[in-house]
């Protein structure tokens, strides 16, 4: 008698692999289109931004100029008024771009982002780029309505490198900031509340008014503690101070350039500690 026996084989199943993350310059520029798509539908949402400044540059600094006439160090105070707005519109702007990632993520727009192969760190990235962009196209008109107002700007090619390099930093901290918060408060009225001691608050203690040596010596040492005081020490340096006297304010040394380099690290800290932040809480909210 004999046994046949047959061999059965058994196939593992194929093991299908997830999708890679996509990410690169291709990916930012996707997302940053995409998210400028929704920022900006109408020229009436790219024009209103903008009203802003032109506000303040030919309204406000003029007549706060007429009021007060110099500032410290013989500076025209119009345009010393006038530099130090961009401490004030630059927050405001950032934050309002983050009013639309809240209206995204509880749309639900955010969700169909989420699941395509798209590397998560650049989709914030694409949201700072755009941020950045509107940001700067509001410091541009700024600074071209204070000149045809009659602005004494005294910029040299260094000194627009400063103003460059700081007004950018600045732009990606307060947008990284405003990441954070677009992705931890749950509803839009709540962001629209935190507003005002983000963006705002610092603006008066920052010396945009007066030199932070006219505080009192508690707030004198609160105002040299907030990165928005380097900005406005270096943007005025870069335009309209050579001297550096806000600088010097807050360093107290004798060299010019030192100081700047010394406050240009602090808003580059900050914009890179908060940029790292909102990355963070953005993948965590985005896995909750």
């Amino acid at each position: 008698m004999t046994a046949v026996t047959d061999t059965v084989r058994f196939e593992a199943p194929a093991v299908t692999r997830p999708r890679s993350r996509a990410g690169g310059l291709t990916a930012l520029f996707t997302l940053a289109r995409r998210r400028l798509a929704l920022s900006v539908r109408t020229p009436r949402e790219l024009l209103i931004p903008v009203l802003a400044p032109l506000l303040f540059a030919v309204v406000v600094a003029p007549a706060l100029g007429d009021t007060f006439g110099a500032a410290p160090g013989g500076i025209d105070y119009m345009t010393f008024v006038a530099v130090a707005t961009i401490g004030l519109l630059v927050p405001l702007s950032c934050m309002n771009a983050g009013l639309g990632v809240v209206v995204d993520r509880v749309g639900g727009g955010l969700r169909d982002l989420l699941a395509a192969p798209v590397s998560r760190p650049w989709i914030v990235a694409g949201n700072i780029v755009v941020a950045v962009a509107l940001s700067a196209l509001q410091v541009v008109v700024l600074l071209g309505a204070s000149a045809l107002r009659g602005a004494e700007f005294d910029a040299s090619v260094t000194g627009v490198m400063w103003f460059t390099a700081t007004v950018v930093l600045f732009a990606v901290a307060m947008s990284a900031v405003a990441e954070v918060l677009a992705n931890r408060i749950p509803t839009q009225e709540e962001y629209i509340g935190a507003l005002p001691p983000v963006a705002i608050v610092p603006f008066f203690f920052a010396g945009s008014f007066f030199p932070i040596s006219a505080l009192p010596a508690g707030l004198a040492v609160i105002g040299k503690l907030l990165p928005l005081t380097h900005v406005i020490a270096l943007v005025r340096y870069g335009l309209v101070d050579p001297n550096g006297s806000g600088l010097k304010d807050i360093w107290g040394l004798s060299n010019t350039n030192a100081m700047a380099a010394l406050s240009l690290g602090v808003v580059a800290l900050f914009a890179a500690l908060m940029t790292n932040v909102s990355i963070r809480v953005f993948t965590l909210a985005a896995v909750s």
